[in-house]
């Protein structure tokens, strides 16, 4: 369990407030975004971009790039985030997902945090797979999700984080079940983890205060509807595929 924050943490989870409500259903006056999820989305639109581009300049020789792939599903028996991969990369960038996540399941900031631990732990635990664009939004939202369990007093249950994540519920039960035995259920994070975390955010915000305050001041925008929308609005599938998987 977290405890103790420090000015570093405070900073960047500002605005963080515990779910209260029964429905996830965001006011019109509700504050603007916190920071930290524009400093994410910095962080990991970076990432991707750098392993797609990789992806890309591997893939341009087949035959290597096919040793390399059976090398790396013997290496890891199984162990691999290609679980976690659409059919093809999502059209919504990671900073509106995140946003999405946060407005209709009301997870505390904290929660997102966590859930980047989670991401870190992976890449470092799995080196050979890499977060690419057609695994990182399913990964966000089982990572969130598996985060506000930990942290919430309350929290939505995985109905509601699929319909929000765009993908149908026995696939997010099926990719919460892979999350924790690729972390081999070590979900817990101390208050130090987390603050060391939270620094290293904060120092990617002051590298890169320009770029973050143009996203921040794009992303920061009020809620259009108080309602929640169906999935199939914003599959994180191709919309061919995504109109049969949710009927």
């Amino acid at each position: 369990m977290l405890s103790g924050s420090s000015a570093n943490s405070h900073q960047i989870l500002h605005h963080h407030n515990h779910i209260s409500r029964p429905v996830p259903e965001p006011s019109q006056d509700e504050p603007t975004l916190p920071r930290v999820l524009t400093i994410l989305s910095h962080v990991l639109e970076k990432l991707v971009a750098r392993n797609d581009q990789l992806v890309q300049l591997g893939s341009q020789n087949q035959s290597q790039q096919k040793w390399i792939n059976e090398t790396a599903s013997y290496q890891l028996a199984g162990k691999s985030l290609k679980g976690f991969d659409g059919v093809r990369a999502p059209s919504i960038s990671i900073g509106k997902y995140m946003e999405r996540i946060y407005k209709y399941t009301n997870c505390s900031p904290s929660c997102f945090v966590v859930g980047y631990v989670y991401i870190d732990r992976l890449v470092h635990k799995y080196p050979d797979s890499l977060v690419v664009s057609l695994n990182v939004h399913r990964l966000l939202v089982t990572c969130v999700m598996v985060a506000s369990k930990m942290l919430d007093d309350v929290h939505y249950n995985n109905a509601i984080y699929a319909r929000v994540g765009g993908v149908t519920n026995a696939e997010l039960n099926r990719l919460e079940l892979e999350l924790l035995f690729l972390l081999d259920f070590g979900v817990t994070i101390s208050s130090q983890v987390f603050e060391i975390y939270c620094q290293h955010l904060e120092k990617e915000m002051l590298r890169n205060e320009a770029a973050i305050d143009y996203y921040y001041n794009n992303m920061a925008r009020p809620a259009i509807t108080n309602s929640t929308p169906d999935a199939t609005e914003i599959s994180i599938e191709d919309h061919a595929q995504s109109s049969s998987s949710h009927e």
